[in-house]
């Protein structure tokens, strides 16, 4: 028997081995190994008090080898000895263990292992609270001395106040984790939506997403599926995946399976792997190949409907739990807002830079001053070209223009647009022979950005500002040869590709050509290409030359004098008569622009109420005779063609042959010239005619 003062120096060993211990584990084992020499104690236990105050739970055990192993997390009722033990708190004998161990489901399959083995029950409180109680048992063949029980009393003081110290660490731990937690959460939230509010482009968006989930998350990978709204395929618009072996970069477009169909739907986070039935089988392949192990899709809906899925996964098998869906849910409710916005301000800054564009194209019109109204005249020539544009223009048909220089081509071209179902579009122009060959392919069908040196910025071509509009090409016939393939597919397919762009962009635009060269020639030295002669010969209008129309003078010069005059703030009243016959007489060789010009610079030197024109200018222009009349296209071909057979001694094909002049092949000559009906007769020469061996 143990003396009061060893008793009390052992429990000084004991309170002092416990005070510092930071967990309940810790707390029993230290006390075991203080007991265990001194009260000669089997094992101890500790069960704590649940929510309910009925029912406690075994949350550490520490007991000799040869015990019964019960698992921490058991639970019993308060009944029987344990009811006593926390209602009286009073220590608890129990000669047999087993006896009070039937009473409860879970401890009865041990109950046989602990028969004949004696045990104390003690009351583990404080002032403050009831904890539970401390059991403590002995080998079989041992007994419980008086000053155990009251050694063991005051220790079970003792271990209260360290449980709870020990708990009150714990719960600051768990509310420390849970702090840190939900601030990381809440900073996950404020990041997301600062993306929202300064990512307006839905690509910049989509990156800066991705890396604030791949800090939070620690995931391998973030992609974006977005639904074409017009194909109803999911389409990925977006991958953040650093350590990808490039397995994912070949599943692009995908059919939505039936169980993303029902992500869409439900608009719930849904956690999965590669292994859950139903993904797009390309996905799961992909899925294998690169190792991810698990994965979470987060429904991006608008209230328009489903707007995609995105996806994150881990090469870890638990990279997503419960409270990751919880908090996704919230994210992708953001991140459809900002979709549902950024697709609205793609469409708008579309809209918008469209809208600029022609804004642009129309605002530099404006200084031509151009209009229907300025086609003055009455003459039998001008008035069958203006039933040609009245025929043609309700149609959407190509049409060429052929005239001399300064006739009008372009004020033609604009009335057969605003005669059109086109009118509330744009009419873009462009002169061919004015632009560089090098720049032309760039104006007509537009670069991006690093296309080509000095390409800073994308820009359109004038085939996309006409879209729905018209497209005057003036000088057609000047473009390079080099470039009339691409034309002739614009004009064929309605779709092109920008300069440094594989994408082919499609354009509803009516062509309009003009020229004033001699077409069929230039096809015949091999300088255009006949399928685009004929592309752009559907409706040929011919517009004549001034000359021609000699009757339309006056109502020119009258309606140049009030429209320069009023500009220049002179009032002009006449046109002397003479002035007026000269002018009448005049070749006028530019045409229209050349006698606008002239006029101009009469009104210029006019001082009085009267036009002065420089009669003798005018006179010894005069003078000068006319040009013979011009032959047609067909006849101008019609010779060429004969010219090369006579200077091939009516040789069509081989060496030296008239095709091989001409630079066409043999097969394109020989039908020209039955469609022109020329005759062996005509080329031929007496030698070949006589002996019939002019060779084809």
């Amino acid at each position: 028997m143990k003396s009061a003062e060893d008793r009390y120096r052992t429990l000084l060993d004991a309170s002092n081995a416990i005070a510092d211990q930071p967990t309940v584990k810790a707390v029993l084992q230290s006390l075991r190994s203080v007991l265990v020499n001194t009260c000669r104690i089997h094992g101890a236990v500790l069960y704590v008090l649940r929510g309910d105050g009925e029912t406690l739970q075994l949350i550490e055990f520490d007991v000799d080898a040869d015990a019964p192993r019960i698992e921490t997390g058991v639970k019993i009722s308060r009944i029987g000895a344990t009811a006593r033990v926390l209602d009286e708190q009073v220590p608890v004998f129990l000669p047999d263990l087993s006896s009070e161990m039937v009473k409860h489901p879970d401890l009865a399959p041990y109950a046989s292992e602990s028969a004949g083995r004696k045990a104390y029950l003690l009351p583990v409180s404080t002032s403050q609270r009831q904890y539970g109680f401390l059991g403590v048992t002995k080998d079989k063949d041992q007994d419980f001395a008086p000053e155990d029980v009251e050694l063991l009393t005051s220790l079970a003081s003792h271990v209260a106040v360290a449980l709870e110290c020990a708990l009150a660490r714990d719960t600051a731990e768990v509310h420390q984790r849970q702090a840190v937690k939900e601030r990381d959460r809440l900073k996950l939230l404020l990041e997301i939506n600062n993306h929202i509010v300064t990512k307006l482009d839905m690509d910049e968006l989509f990156q800066a997403v991705g890396g604030s989930m791949r800090r939070y998350f620690e995931n391998d990978l973030t992609s974006f599926r977005l639904v074409n709204k017009a194909t109803g395929l999911l389409e990925r618009r977006f991958l953040d995946f650093p350590t990808g072996r490039g397995f994912l970069d070949k599943v692009v477009v995908t059919e939505p399976s039936e169980l993303e169909s029902e992500w869409l739907r439900s608009r719930t986070p849904r956690v999965y792997s590669r292994e859950t039935a139903g993904l797009p089988p390309k996905l799961a392949e992909a899925f294998r190949a690169e190792s991810l192990l698990s994965a979470i899709a987060i429904p991006l809906v608008s209230a328009e409907g489903p707007l995609g899925l995105m996806h994150m996964s881990s090469r870890k098998a638990d990279g997503f739990n419960d409270e990751d869906c919880d908090l996704l849910s919230h994210i992708g409710t953001q991140i459809s807002l900002a979709l549902d916005n950024a697709l609205a301000y793609g469409r708008l800054r579309a809209s918008r830079d469209d809208l600029e564009d022609q804004r642009l194209y129309l605002q530099s019109e404006l200084s031509e001053e151009y209009n229907f109204e300025d086609i003055v005249g009455k003459s039998g020539a001008i008035k069958r070209v203006f039933e040609q544009i009245s025929i043609v223009a309700p149609t959407d048909s190509t049409v060429l223009l052929h005239g001399e220089t300064g006739t009008g081509k372009e004020l033609i071209a604009r009335a057969i647009h605003n005669l059109s179902s086109r009118r509330d579009h744009t009419f873009v122009r462009l002169n061919c022979a004015a632009i560089p060959s090098g720049l032309l392919e760039s104006e007509l069908f537009g670069h991006e950005r690093g296309a080509f040196t000095g390409a800073l910025m994308q820009k359109k071509g004038r085939f996309e500002l006409a879209d729905r509009g018209s497209l005057f090409l003036d000088e057609i016939g000047d473009i390079s040869p080099e470039l009339q393939p691409k034309l002739l597919r614009a004009l064929q397919e309605k779709e092109f590709e920008r300069l440094g762009s594989a994408r082919t962009i499609q354009v509803n635009v009516r062509i309009i050509a003009a020229t004033h060269r001699d077409l069929p020639a230039k096809i015949l030295d091999g300088t255009f290409r006949e399928d685009l002669f004929y592309r752009l010969n559907v409706f040929p209008i011919k517009i004549p030359p001034l000359r021609e129309r000699r009757e339309d003078i006056p109502l020119l010069v009258n309606y140049f004098v009030s429209k320069l005059s009023a500009r220049m703030g002179k009032k002009i009243k006449s046109v002397p008569r003479e002035a007026m016959r000269v002018m009448e007489d005049a070749q006028w060789p530019g045409n229209v622009r050349e006698l606008e010009n002239f006029i101009e610079r009469a009104v210029i030197l006019t001082q009085g109420s009267e036009l002065y024109v420089h009669i003798a200018e005018l006179k010894k222009a005069t003078s000068q005779p006319r040009p013979a009349s011009v032959s047609t296209l067909v006849d101008t071909e019609r010779q060429v063609i004969l010219d090369a057979l006579k200077a091939a001694s009516g040789k069509v094909a081989g060496s030296g042959g008239a095709a091989e002049r001409l630079g066409v092949k043999r097969t394109t000559l020989q039908n020209k010239m039955r469609r022109l009906n020329i005759a062996r007769s005509e080329y031929g020469s007496q030698a070949q005619l006589t002996s019939g061996t002019a060779k084809l």
